[in-house]
This record gives structure tokens, C-alpha cells and sequence, in this order.
């Protein structure tokens, strides 16, 4: 790998981390899947000396951020990124279906399938993250074709990290991965069906007020109230408006709705919100909505197999 390219690539990520309230704590030289020369940054938020939080941020050495349209995302991803610090546990999430989830060990940026078909995959994993000890989880890879690839920037983690994180949501939701303790890695296949050439927009799941309620309370409740020690969650994130097809305002009115019926604590604007008592108390709810979620995922047709009932 060229040296210049890395202390280029290192030089333009430290300027652009700095508009976002971050800093660069190690860099390193890596590789992706298929052997091509990447760098593997670490950021914490700025003023954090604790280095307790961080984000790893993984770019191929030759990428070329100075593009205005380019920088200009990058700069907005790594503000969000630094809210998201902010959280308890960063990569931590919640499906509409009401699974808590935390994202991780995604080998970015996209290569090319191995498989000969004309597709850019990454990998990753997918863990329940509920405060048990079963470790069930789901291995990824998601894949767009060539075509698809088209719509974003940049087959780079700062301009795909969004919507495959929402895809896998998807996924989740409509009882295609199932979680386990170990296995093979499962497909998610993030098609066209996901994007409004017409609206210029992703689109994920159509939700009316009342359900963007329920998701906002399932995310506090888990983030803030089980994995979180009660501290404050971002609650107005764009990730999470893209996955329920709505406005950022959308979030903010079903926040100031829920802090009247006392189910939630707003801060900083309105932005974060923090578990209460009223809402903790709601935990058979929960717990038997994420039971119910797990139980979708379960392949049914595979337990008929087993059992002989099958016409195969």
C-alpha cells in the first residue's frame, strides 16, 4: 500500500471527523475480503477522554474523498455518527417487529461475490442484544447488484452502511434470518425494491404514527432501560426515519407525545430520550413482543421436516 495514499486518506478523514466533534485515535493498514488495500480508522467523540465509545470507520486507501458531493456525506455520516456515540451502546437497535439488535464485525468496504455472479457483498453479523447469555446471533452478507451499486456515491461504508443496516432490519422483520448460537452466513439481498428512482429515496417500511410510537418505545425501553443503565438514546436518528419511511420531524412529534403520557425523558433538544418508570413497567410487553419476533424468524417448514411432514 502507498504510504502518500494513507497519510493522504488519514489527512482528509481527521479535517472532515473535526467538523463532526470527533477525532481520529489509530489508523491502521488493512485489507478487505478480497485483499485490496484498505485503512481501518478508530474515532471517538472529541472531547472524550475515556476512549470508552469509538467507531470504526474502514475506506479503501485509494478512495478519493475531496469530491464535493462526496465530502459533503461523509461530513453529514460522521455527524451522525458522533450522536450516535452518544449512546449507550452505539451499534446497538431495534426492529419494528420488536427484536433488540446490535450490529457489528462488518468487513467493509463491498467486494466483489466469489461466486461469479455480477453482485457487491459485505459481510457482518447481527446479535440480539436483550442483556441474556445465549448469544444468538445471524451472520450476513448483503448484496447489491452492479446496477444497484449505481444509486450511491460510493461502495464505501460511509454512503452504504445506512441502508444495509435498515435492509437487514427488513429482513429481520419479515422473518427471514433467523437468529442461532452459530452457523453459515445468510443472504440479504437489498434490491430495487428498497429505492424510489421517482423520489430519489430509500424506502423500507411504511408506518402511521402509532407504530413509529411502538418503535420509539421499544428502542427506549431496550437501549436506554435494559442495555443502557437508564443513560439517554438518540431518538431523532435519520437511520431510523429511513427505515419507517418518515420525517426526522415524525420522530420528534411521537418523542414529545410519549413524554406527556410520561413514558419517556427528553433531553438536549428533544433529541435523546431516556427510560422512565412508567415505561419500565411495561416490561412483560416487551419481552413477550421479542419472543414473539424470535419465534417468526424460525424456519416452521424445517421443524415439519424433521417431523416427517413433508411432500418433497
Amino acid at each position: 500500500m502507498s504510504t502518500q495514499l494513507h497519510t493522504n486518506l488519514t489527512a482528509e478523514i481527521d479535517t472532515a471527523a473535526r467538523v463532526a466533534a470527533l477525532k481520529i485515535v489509530g489508523n491502521e493498514a488493512a485489507t478487505d475480503y478480497n485483499g485490496t488495500p484498505t485503512v481501518r480508522f478508530t474515532l471517538a467523540p472529541a472531547l472524550d477522554q475515556s476512549g470508552a465509545r469509538t467507531q470504526s470507520l474502514e475506506l479503501s486507501t485509494d478512495f478519493d474523498v475531496t469530491k464535493p458531493a462526496l465530502l459533503e456525506e461523509l461530513t453529514r455520516y460522521l455527524q451522525d455518527a458522533a450522536k450516535r456515540l452518544r449512546n449507550p451502546v452505539p451499534e446497538g437497535s431495534v426492529t419494528l417487529s420488536g427484536l433488540p439488535i446490535r450490529f457489528g464485525h462488518f468487513e467493509w468496504p463491498f467486494h466483489h461475490s466469489t461466486s461469479g455472479a455480477d453482485t457487491l457483498v459485505v459481510h457482518g453479523e447481527v446479535h440480539l442484544d436483550d442483556a441474556g447469555e445465549h448469544q444468538l446471533h445471524a451472520k450476513v452478507a448483503a448484496s447489491v447488484t452492479q446496477t444497484f451499486a449505481e444509486i450511491i456515491p460510493a461502495a464505501e461504508q460511509p454512503f452504504a452502511e445506512s441502508f444495509i443496516y435498515n435492509a437487514i432490519r427488513k429482513t429481520l422483520d419479515r422473518g427471514q434470518l433467523e437468529m442461532l448460537k452459530s452457523g453459515n452466513r445468510q443472504p440479504v439481498p437489498v434490491t430495487t425494491r428498497y429505492y424510489s428512482r421517482w423520489q430519489k429515496r430509500f424506502l423500507f417500511t411504511e408506518t402511521n404514527m402509532e407504530e413509529r410510537h411502538d418503535f420509539m418505545l421499544s428502542k427506549v425501553y431496550w437501549l436506554s432501560g435494559v442495555t443502557g443503565n437508564g443513560e439517554p438514546v438518540w431518538i431523532t436518528d435519520p437511520r431510523d426515519a429511513q427505515y419507517l419511511n418518515c420525517e426526522v420531524a415524525d420522530l420528534e412529534k411521537a418523542a414529545v407525545a410519549l413524554q406527556s403520557e410520561g413514558l419517556v425523558k427528553l433531553s438536549d433538544g428533544g433529541e435523546f430520550a431516556a427510560v422512565t418508570p412508567a415505561l419500565l413497567a411495561h416490561k412483560d410487553t416487551f419481552v413477550e413482543n421479542l419472543a414473539r419476533a424470535l419465534e417468526f424468524t424460525k424456519p416452521a417448514f424445517n421443524e415439519e421436516m424433521r417431523g416427517g411432514h413433508t411432500n418433497m
